[in-house]
């Protein structure tokens, strides 16, 4: 018998063995359809200018931080038209701000705790809370991202000092600090392979890349690509490894290909996207937080993301 995580990692397995082929069936199947268009899911005010870490549990809803009021997380559920209801999910613990949020193949919710300097673990079923990590100093663990391997990675930048520092976290907890000295480092992502990863500096509007080994162990540090303007928030890696990159200040998801080439910017309602998330019943919709809105807009993509929720 196939158990539940089982078969989620079987879902996303096939997503990602999708990847070869998926230029020709991303093309077909969006031949009828409008692409990279912002559309409204969840309408101003709903979230707080708190609003980040959007993920797709494995029931199909999306979850963001900062619900009315920061210290909650929200869940959003859709009807046949693809609009969504939030509600409140949970509140967090007393002194705990969530940030960014990712799940496990087991679909358990990680929430990097930018003020308790941790790393939530949520049981979704009856919404026990846990430290799966602590992060000995860091300044404020921002965003978090899951390796196909089982490790996270967090991003931890020092707004007032303008640095950053980098981590990894092992499947069972244990936190090491990668690099110290960088930029505000905000984003991070992991390639559809698991062979490379991307963090960026929001101050500095730098991407970097590091190869991963299966130890996950970085090296051969190389500038993937520079922003002359606004800033830089959360990012997520569709199945081909183009990465997503929200572009806080100038109101448009950055679309950059594998070797640094900016292919396309996706114009949004807002000003201030926090952070992006794929999902929707094939994979390809691209959800957006806005800060300045407290909303979440959306818009269709040529390619499923390497995470999805399914």
């Amino acid at each position: 018998m196939t158990s539940p995580a089982s078969t989620r990692i079987i879902a996303l397995g096939l997503v990602a063995s999708l990847a070869g082929c998926a230029h020709v069936e991303g093309s077909r199947s969006a031949a009828n359809e409008t692409l990279y268009v912002a559309r409204d899911v969840i309408g101003d005010g709903v979230f707080s200018a708190g609003i980040e870490g959007p993920a797709f549990g494995p029931d199909g809803a999306l979850y963001a931080v900062s619900y009315g009021r920061d210290g909650t997380i929200g869940r959003v559920t859709f009807d046949s038209h693809g609009k969504g209801r939030a509600d409140l999910f949970m509140t967090l613990p007393e002194g705990s701000t969530g940030n960014g949020i990712r799940f496990d193949a087991d679909g358990f919710m990680y929430v990097a705790d930018y003020t308790g300097h941790r790393i939530l673990r949520i049981d979704p079923r009856d919404r026990s809370v846990g430290v799966f990590a602590t992060l000995p100093g860091a300044h404020q663990p921002n965003d978090i991202a899951f390796a196909p391997n089982g490790m996270f990675y967090a991003s931890d930048p020092d707004w007032r000092g303008a640095t950053g520092q980098l981590w990894r976290i092992l499947p069972h907890g244990e936190a090491t600090l990668l690099e110290t000295g960088m930029g505000t480092t905000n984003g991070v992502e992991v390639g559809p392979k698991g062979d490379v990863l991307y963090v960026n500096e929001s101050v500095q509007r730098r991407v970097w890349a590091y190869d991963l080994d299966g130890g996950g162990a970085i090296s051969g540090k190389r500038l993937l690509i520079a922003f002359s303007d606004h800033g830089l928030d959360g990012m997520r890696t569709d199945v081909r490894g183009n990465l997503y990159i929200a572009r806080y200040g100038a109101g448009v998801v950055a679309v950059v290909s594998p070797d640094g080439r900016q292919v396309r910017e996706v114009t949004l309602k807002g000003r201030k996207p926090t952070n992006v998330a794929f999902g929707g019943p094939d994979g390809r919709t691209v959800y957006v937080t806005l800060q300045d809105r407290g909303a979440i807009e959306a818009f269709r993509a040529e390619f499923p993301g390497r995470e999805t929720g399914l």
